[in-house]
């Protein structure tokens, strides 16, 4: 009891109550004594941080966005909100090749998400262009912020779900962060010079609404998994080429590298849509012939002794 009593008391004494990346009671085990949950002794490795540290950074640049679109300089705002897409996809890629996953750092990757593709955008395309529509502009863009906040919520309830490993190259509906990208193709429009663009507010009502909608379907679009995938030595060099030349597209034609970005990903979700329903076919079409070879494969049971009595 005494020995309990001193690390209460120790243990209290410090301002920051000590880090610890799993939730103890969400654990069936019991932590062993003087230890953290999965580390020696009381201290954390520095690698369990980096990924938590591009979710920060992430939900910086996703608050920066914020004040941004209220002193209306949107190009900053929106080169934010892609500086947050670029973090938000590096943090779990690092987060595996470091082999830091936590709880933690997954519930702070999702609210930062919510904040940087749900909020930031939603003020993003207000401020820009409904503003001026008081209550039905507004009603539109919470109705965008909410429909990410259901998106992000489905997708961390459907983590532990036991799915064909197919599905995998595939997300339900379209993720948070490209919908916060396209939403802002009005914004990408007026930026290379089509004039009269932010004056089409029923256009720009329909079309937030639209991908608001389209977060939170069932519409299958390409996950993009497969990127991050290995490849063969001889393409090392040209994605290092290619990656080179987005980059300098991207900072020299933003405007234009978004349009056409915006362009594509929209074309290609039906594109997915065809393909998802493909694979499933042949997969249903592949289970049933399976269950009716295993079918004919049975020997019939033998007759019973008095059976026709």
């Amino acid at each position: 009891m005494r020995a309990i009593a001193a690390r209460t008391v120790k243990v209290m004494n410090h301002v920051f109550p000590p880090f610890e990346p799993e939730n103890p009671a969400s654990s069936k085990k019991k932590p062993r004594k003087h230890r953290a949950i999965g580390f020696r002794g009381r201290e954390v490795p520095i690698r369990i941080l980096i990924p938590s540290m591009f979710t920060l950074l992430a939900l910086c640049a996703g608050l920066t966005a914020i004040r941004m679109a209220i002193e209306h300089r949107f190009d900053v705002a929106i080169a934010a909100i892609v500086l947050a897409a670029v973090l938000d996809a590096l943090d779990g890629r690092v987060a595996r090749l470091l082999k830091a996953s936590s709880r933690f750092g997954a519930e702070l990757d999702s609210l930062a998400d919510f904040v940087n593709f749900g909020v930031a955008p939603a003020i993003i395309v207000f401020t820009w262009a409904l503003d001026g529509l008081r209550s039905m502009g507004w009603i539109v863009v919470l109705v965008f912020a909410v429909c990410a906040a259901l998106r992000l919520a489905r997708f961390n309830a459907a983590l532990d779900a036991d799915e064909p490993d197919w599905k995998g190259d595939y997300f339900v509906g379209v993720p948070a962060p490209a919908g916060a990208l396209i939403v802002m193709f009005p914004l990408y429009l007026d930026g290379i010079g089509i004039p009269g663009v932010q004056s089409f507010t029923p256009v720009i009502l329909a079309y937030t609404l639209g991908i608001a909608l389209l977060m939170v379907s069932f519409v299958p679009t390409y996950s993009g998994k497969l990127f991050g995938q290995r490849i063969a030595r001889e393409y090392v060099l040209p994605v290092f080429i290619l990656g080179a030349l987005f980059v300098a597209v991207l900072l020299t034609y933003p405007y234009v590298t978004m349009v056409v970005g915006t362009v594509a990903y929209l074309c290609v979700i039906p594109l997915s849509f065809m393909n998802y329903q493909r694979q499933q076919t042949e997969v249903a079409r592949s289970v049933k012939t399976q269950n009716g070879s295993k079918k004919r494969g049975r020997k019939p049971p033998a007759e019973q002794p008095g059976a026709d009595a």
